[in-house]
Formats: C-alpha cells, structure tokens, sequence
C-alpha cells in the first residue's frame, strides 16, 4: 500500500511498537512540525489513525498544538490521534525524575529533548485548541489517582500503559503513560 493510501500512520515508531499493519515513521522522514513532510506522504482527510506513543513531551506546548493542527488537517472526520506522553501527576518520584523536561542526566539521554510534562489538563487544552475533541483512555489526576477506560488496542497499541507495560504487575503501577484519543469531529 502506497503511502498516500496508507490510512493507519504510526510517529516516531519505536522498540516496543506493535502495529504491524500501520506505516511506520520517524522524525527524520515525517516531522510533527513540518506540513511539506505530510503533504508529500498523504491527502487532507485521508487518514483513519495517528498513533504517538512519547512523542508530544518532546514539542513544547506552543509546538504541540501546531503538529496536532497539521494532524487534524490529513485526518478524515472522525479520525484520530492516539498519543502517550509521561504523566505529569502519576505519584512516583523515580518516575518523575526520569520523565522531567531536559531529563535526568546526559545530552544523550532520551529524556533530555523533554520539554513538557503534560497532565490531562494541558494536553486536553493543546488538543482542543486544535480542534479535536479528546477521550482520555489513561491518566492520573492532581490527588495521584489512577483513571482508566478500556480501549482497544488493535486501534492503536500503546506498549507504555496499565495493560501492557512489564513494570505493572501484581496491582502494582510501574510506569504508567498518560493516554488519550483526540478525535477529529465529523463536522
């Protein structure tokens, strides 16, 4: 399937992806924040789904809502955007130091290009401003309380979340993303 036709777009694909039948990217060739990338690949209103699992904590605030505004446009009504970041309020100091913006060590680590640590209020503001209408799947909120809602993965795997990631077990919370859906109205 040619990339103009390909309805399922995974963003920076990563290790832990499991979306075989999507297209898979990385920066490099499809950048969040450059519309020439997307207008060489797709159609406005050709895509079903956007996956991006920790990608939008490397965009600041201002940046997030311009690369949802370029994903709302190649989104066909009803489509939508299933995007992970570190959660800004799950109570773990270990998490937190690793997730925080310029990250926890070296240049090198991956964390060190976060700008933002979202909650599920400044990531439902940036996506709204774009003007998606957001579902949160996975979040904590301000008191540390983990909210989930069931989803389902085959419409976009997420590896970092309750289900999936090793680090939960036995009822306990490892590592946690925050999760939603922002989706593109029909009108």
């Amino acid at each position: 399937m040619s990339e103009k036709n390909h309805p399922r777009v995974v963003i920076g694909a990563g290790e832990h992806n499991n979306n075989p039948d999507w297209l898979q990217t990385q920066e490099s060739e499809l950048n969040l924040l450059n519309r020439k990338d997307w207008e060489d690949k797709f159609a406005v209103d050709s895509l079903e789904a956007i996956l991006a699992e920790h990608v939008w904590e490397h965009l600041s605030f201002e940046e997030g809502v311009k690369a949802a505004e370029v994903c709302f446009d190649f989104l066909k009504p009803g489509g939508y955007i299933r995007c992970a970041v570190p959660d800004g309020y799950f109570p773990d100091e270990n998490y937190q130091e690793g997730v925080k913006v310029g990250g926890p060590g070296p240049a090198d680590h991956p964390a060190a290009s976060h700008k933002i640590v979202h909650t599920y209020k400044t990531i439902t503001s940036m996506f709204e401003e774009a003007g998606f209408q957001v579902n949160l799947l996975e979040f904590c909120d301000e008191n540390g309380t983990f909210h989930h809602t069931d989803w389902d993965e085959k419409e976009g795997f997420i590896y970092r979340s309750f289900r999936f990631d090793h680090r939960n077990k036995d009822g306990n919370l490892g590592f946690l993303s925050l999760i939603v859906d922002a989706v593109k109205p029909e009108q």
